[in-house]
């Protein structure tokens, strides 16, 4: 798995270059410390997947993911980030990120992140996904999200959908659901297809941020 690393803090940058280093399956291609470096990384070493802060001078790491996910709609992001930015991983999410890491997180759980992100899942972190949601509602005025039967026949979604969506945003991958579920893999690809088609989503990051806005997860 080629990655590369982009934070503004060298420290941190050179910390995770030292520690990939012992996970014989990731190469470390490229550090930066901006936004404008991330796009030149992308440009000259087309790594897998971009590990990129979100709070970064010049051009912070929202801008940098529409940047990317448009010239380079390929390539994974994973954004690193702490609890205090949350408005700013809904836009990331937005412009297409495949995620959020915590900056503390141990390596083992960041080593899975990249892993599941390169292989098109989503990759969330529940405790910050709560809190973004609750302070989505306090933004909106709304204290709690519209009953889940609401959803169901605003969307037309049966509970077995609902059930899909919900494993969708905890970041699990068809194989994964369809053992959860009793059902084959290429059934449950079907499934999410139309879910998409119902919920007027593009893909899993989407649909993820679809779960969290309704309160389904």
């Amino acid at each position: 798995m080629r990655i590369a690393i982009v934070d503004d803090e060298k420290l941190i940058c050179e910390g995770l270059k030292i520690i990939f280093s012992a996970y014989p399956d990731i190469e470390v291609v490229a550090t930066g410390c901006n936004g404008n470096e991330a796009l030149k990384i992308c440009e000259e070493k087309e790594p897998e997947l971009l590990l990129m802060d979100i709070r970064m001078p010049e051009c912070n790491g929202v801008e940098a993911a529409k940047k990317i996910k448009k010239s380079f709609p390929d390539i994974k992001i994973l954004i690193l980030t702490t609890f205090n930015d949350t408005e700013y991983i809904q836009k990331a999410l937005q412009y297409g990120a495949s995620g959020y890491l915590l900056k503390d997180s141990a390596p083992d759980v960041i080593y899975d992140g990249i892993k599941a992100a390169i292989s098109g899942n989503i990759v969330i972190n529940p405790e910050v996904a709560k809190t973004m949601l609750f302070e989505s509602h306090e933004g909106s005025g709304e204290r709690t999200p519209k009953p889940l039967p609401e959803i169901q026949d605003e969307y037309g979604l049966s509970q077995k959908e609902i059930e899909i969506i919900r494993l969708v945003a905890e970041g699990l991958s068809n194989k994964q659901i369809a053992y959860k579920q009793g059902l084959s893999e290429g059934t449950i690809k079907n499934s999410i297809s139309v879910i998409f088609d119902k919920t007027f989503v593009a893909d899993r990051t989407q649909l993820a941020a679809f779960a969290f806005k309704n309160g389904i997860i």
